[in-house]
């Protein structure tokens, strides 16, 4: 494998060269006092370096190649922002460079280590979905607790944008954006999509005007996501929700959004895009339909309720809602089951506060500058279960098991922006494995 400039600059950065190795072309010796800022937009790679070449100090930038010719390549000896460069580094030096003033900028060859080459190259490019599943156990614990909590933290940022995008299409409106998230995740994954759009299609104004009826709540909600519309797939082999049988409550539904749809000119959902396929009752569409109704009906404007709640079990309660009586012994229209309690289980109700609550209190405590919010955000993930997922079993395998649902949450914002997108480089785990001067990883697994 040949180093790429991502892994030059790497190995510049952390000084992971053989010392001696630094000599210009012309024989003079390269000390390094300070490597320089990275810089990650267009310009020289490291800013503000401070260099020793032959006993003498020179402060600038460094520029890092694979090899001398992409200085001419990328038309360095044309731009006028690399007459700051005070060295050149290749892997490959095959060339003189100068810069365009017509100066020639002293250059040395940057020597990689062959280990370090060996494991970038495991690492980066290696068929493992998590590349470094197998070495996970090499790394000190506190490495990993301590890395965590940053990581969670990336995530809740990393959702703060898409709260932020919300909020513009909404007009900044926090309830209506609660409620679209809200709704996507009481999905619950298989069915997120279609509660997503079910939300869209269905202003939150209109409901919270019908808060303190139920009927007219489910009314809206069922009629909006097209189960009371005429049956469409008899059998629901594909898998979408079979529409309902007509029994007296859901006439009565049927009923009553008819004369809600003409009033609010609204368009239900066609060809019902709810699923069921390999879905248990208790989180088939219909109930859970039923069971956000009851949430709206209890709470109305919930994304208040959520802001002014400082206490994790204070918050789960408002959540704890029991459906209308028709769902004690319903999970779909017109099917009775046995009377019991359909309240959403603790397990739910956590979902949605990694999901929901905690990403929306994080993104108004940003939007505020209020650390109050955010570290309210935090506080209720730490409190959580963690999430049991391909991603986070991906971890436990490799000897890493989560301790909440921030970890949980840490741990796929790790998978998703780092391991997915083989930027071992910028991970502490990476790093922590590159740098450690450890036999080739290859070895290293072949002898567990």
């Amino acid at each position: 494998m040949k180093a790429n400039e991502q892994l030059l600059q790497y190995l510049w950065k952390y000084k992971l060269y053989p010392i001696s190795s630094l000599v210009t072309t012309d024989g003079r010796k390269v000390e390094v006092i300070d490597p320089g800022i990275q810089n990650l937009d267009a310009g020289p790679d490291f800013f503000n370096a401070k260099v020793k070449i032959g006993g003498q100090l020179w402060a600038g930038n460094v520029e890092i190649h694979g090899s001398s010719s992409d200085w001419l390549l990328h038309g360095h000896h044309r731009d006028k922002l690399y007459n700051s460069v005070i060295l050149h580094l290749a892997e490959k030096v095959n060339r003189e460079v100068v810069n365009e003033a017509g100066w020639t900028v002293p250059q040395c060859r940057l020597e990689v280590p062959p280990s370090l080459l060996e494991n970038a190259e495991f690492l980066i490019h290696g068929d493992n979905k998590l590349p470094c599943q197998s070495l996970l156990c090499l790394l000190p614990e506190k490495l990993i607790e301590t890395y965590l909590p940053r990581l969670a933290t990336e995530r809740l940022e990393r959702k703060t944008d898409d709260v932020f995008k919300l909020l513009e299409r909404f007009k900044n409106s926090w309830d209506e954006v609660f409620y679209v998230m809200l709704s996507r995740n009481f999905g619950f994954g298989v069915n997120a999509d279609a509660f997503y759009r079910l939300a869209l299609s269905l202003p939150f104004n209109y409901l919270l005007k019908h808060q303190g009826d139920i009927v007219q709540l489910e009314a809206l909600l069922f009629g909006q996501a097209g189960f009371l519309d005429d049956p469409i797939t008899p059998n629901g082999q594909d898998g979408s929700a079979v529409p309902s049988e007509r029994d007296d409550y859901y006439l009565k539904l049927r009923e009553e959004y008819r004369f809600l749809k003409a009033k609010y000119s609204l368009k239900s959902l066609k060809s019902t895009p709810f699923k069921r396929l390999r879905v248990r009752p208790r989180s088939f569409p219909e109930l859970r339909i039923a069971q956000m109704a009851s949430l709206l009906h209890s709470s109305g404007r919930l994304f208040s309720v959520i802001l002014k709640e400082e206490t994790y079990d204070g918050m789960l309660s408002h959540f704890q809602t029991e459906p209308s009586g028709y769902w004690k012994s319903h999970f779909a229209f017109g099917k009775a089951s046995k009377d019991t309690p359909k309240r959403m289980g603790k397990g739910s109700i956590e979902g949605i506060v990694i999901n929901t609550v905690a990403p929306i209190l994080f993104a108004y405590g940003t939007s505020l500058s209020d650390v109050t919010y955010r570290e309210r955000a935090i506080n209720f993930l730490e409190l959580t279960k963690p999430e049991k997922n391909a991603t986070v079993k991906a971890f436990e395998k490799g000897g890493v098991t989560p301790r909440n649902g921030a970890d949980s949450q840490a741990l796929i914002q790790l998978a998703r922006e780092y391991c997915d997108k083989r930027k071992c480089f910028y991970c502490r785990i990476g790093h922590t494995l590159l740098s450690s001067g450890e036999k080739p990883f290859t070895t290293v697994e072949t002898s567990r």
